[in-house]
């Protein structure tokens, strides 16, 4: 599909733009530019691709998306590169999982070297926004969503896909340092049949009481457990955990239709096998975790994310109590695997996996 070029009226100057590069934040700084990709059923599916101006979106106040929460999303980084280029961390398997949540969601999929090219399309327009700092890179934000007006309940008809950018810095203030986890005991993330492997932006809605609720007792994330029985841990509001023991293995919840199934969790995966350590998909309960954590058999827990990367968990609290994990801190294979898996990214490290895609 050819991409129809719209020129951008009122470019951001350059020394503005720098500026505003000195201290990004996460998430509040946009590019000038986005990718919008429409659906129609009636006029043969997808048609229309432009990158134009970023502006606001009109929407029909019928918009199935505000009634049905039709909705999915994706998040991936661009990262510069030791000879100034920039490049994508396995771009190929956010393509798949985007069609992956659109087939839970009843969307239609987008084919997935349309979605790499609208990357492609939109980081040769604001390859300039790419923080120059070294925690620094281009935040993507692929989203799809119903724009059909209607109000009867079936898939809509009409979709649009839209690809915006943001230039950030590192995700929690301060860099990787240990964080503090709130157990949910009141709510729960998804259940089974649910759409909780999805990346809809309900799942992310229903983190957010929880997630201030957490807040409110000076944590910064929140870790939900199974919906069934309230013992097993599934994720945080938006990561995946690792659970490093002090006989060499490594425990992650497995994949059973509740969790996201994170593509840094998959690369977790591989890297530490490649340490030497053998990493086992299966249950782990919270009252595990605290006996584990307090006699020393548990040497670190680890989040993972796109956003965050890798960050060490600290301190657990919940109503039960708090425990700690470790001394507290960061621990030694927390950094060895994110300093790693940041090298591979950012082009420091030789990828022998064939994980990096260059722009």
């Amino acid at each position: 599909m050819n991409f129809d070029h719209l020129p951008h009226p009122a470019p951001t100057p350059a020394d503005k733009r720098e500026e505003a590069l000195q201290d990004p934040g996460f998430g509040k700084l946009f590019t000038d530019h986005m990718v919008v990709i429409d659906y129609d059923e009636d006029k043969g599916g997808w048609h229309k691709a432009t990158l134009g101006p970023r502006e606001a979106i009109s929407l029909d106040p019928a918009a199935a998306v505000l009634h049905y929460a039709q909705e999915i999303f994706e998040g991936m980084k661009a990262y510069k590169q030791p000879d100034d280029s920039l490049a994508l961390f396995r771009p190929e398997q956010n393509a798949r999982r985007f069609n992956d949540s659109a087939r839970r969601m009843a969307m239609p999929e987008l084919p997935e070297e349309l979605f790499l090219e609208s990357i492609r399309q939109l980081v040769a327009a604001d390859r300039d926004w790419v923080p120059s700092d070294p925690d620094g890179s281009l935040y993507l934000r692929p989203f799809m969503f119903a724009s059909e007006a209607f109000l009867g309940v079936r898939p809509a008809k009409q979709y649009k896909y839209i690809l915006i950018a943001s230039p950030v810095g590192p995700y929690f203030k301060g860099g990787a340092k240990p964080v503090k986890i709130w157990v949910s005991r009141n709510y729960t993330r998804a259940a089974p049949g649910g759409t909780g492997a999805a990346k809809t932006g309900g799942n992310y809605a229903a983190s957010l009481v929880p997630q201030a609720e957490g807040i409110e007792h000076g944590c910064d994330q929140v870790v939900f457990l199974d919906a069934v029985e309230k013992k097993w841990i599934e994720e945080l509001g938006g990561m995946n955990l690792f659970f490093v023991f002090d006989d060499g293995t490594v425990i992650t919840p497995p994949l059973t239709g509740t969790i996201l199934p994170g593509i840094t969790r998959d690369s977790l995966i591989q890297l530490l096998r490649e340490e030497g350590l053998q990493v086992r998909e299966e249950p782990y309960s919270i009252d595990q975790w605290r006996a584990d954590a307090t006699t020393g058999k548990l040497l670190e827990t680890m989040a993972c994310g796109t956003a965050a990367v890798v960050t060490p968990v600290g301190t657990v609290l919940g109503p039960d109590g708090e425990f700690t994990i470790g001394s507290g801190g960061t621990g030694q294979m927390t950094n060895k695997v994110r300093d790693k898996l940041v090298g591979l990214q950012k082009g420091r490290v030789e990828d022998s996996h064939g994980w990096t895609m260059k722009l």
